[in-house]
């Protein structure tokens, strides 16, 4: 499995017409959850948010909103942003454009929100300018990749991966799934705790 803990800045500029980060000044980061809402992962992430008093963003997948649902209605009572995720995590690499674009749209059922994150990072040009002109969203990627979803690193590893790459206003992903359980709830403390106290704020995408 190769992935880049942190995405560097010559690749972003390829793609500009995505979001990797959000240029500030300001001491501020960007957490983001993939593949939610789940019964136990989502709701330790918002307790620990709301003990830090961090806002994120959640991408979502449909069906995990539909079996949910009161999950991720506390996701937006909490005052977090959320994102489409597609219905049912597809791969833009292994299906047509239409089919892809379908579940994008089946999702929309249950996701109130323009902001999308294609899973596993993969989508096609053409759909990329599809959805942002045709269709109104905002294509989010990142800058720093937890890789909580790796089961051959260990939950220090993952938190390292975050603490050792993040700069002002870089977008991190994390997981609230079974699979990344067991990395991501210690990375995350640790990636709150840390920034905290070197007097980051931690914000929402809008």
């Amino acid at each position: 499995m190769f992935y880049l803990p942190r995405i560097p800045s010559w690749f972003s500029k390829l793609n500009p017409s995505m979001v990797w980060n959000i240029p500030t000044q300001e001491k501020e980061l960007y957490l983001t959850f993939d593949d939610g809402p789940h019964q136990t992962a989502t709701p330790f992430v918002l307790d620990q948010l709301r003990q830090y008093n961090a806002k994120a963003t959640f991408f979502c997948i449909g069906k995990n909103v539909a079996a949910y649902p009161h999950i991720y209605q506390r996701i937006l009572n909490e005052g977090h942003a959320t994102g489409n995720h597609t219905f049912d995590h597809t791969n833009g690499w292994q299906v047509k454009n239409d089919e892809y674009i379908n579940s994008i749209i089946e999702a929309e059922k249950y996701i109130q929100s323009k902001l999308f994150r294609p899973p596993y990072g993969k989508i096609s040009p053409f759909v990329s300018k599809l959805l942002r002109k045709k269709l109104g969203y905002k294509v989010v990627m990142w800058d720093v990749l937890s890789a909580d979803f790796d089961e051959k690193i260990s939950a220090k590893k993952c938190a390292e991966n975050v603490l050792l790459n993040v700069k002002r206003g870089s977008i991190i992903v994390f997981h609230d799934s079974t699979k990344a359980w067991e990395r991501m709830h210690y990375a995350l403390e640790k990636t709150l705790q840390y920034f905290s106290n070197q007097g980051f704020c931690f914000k929402a995408i809008t």
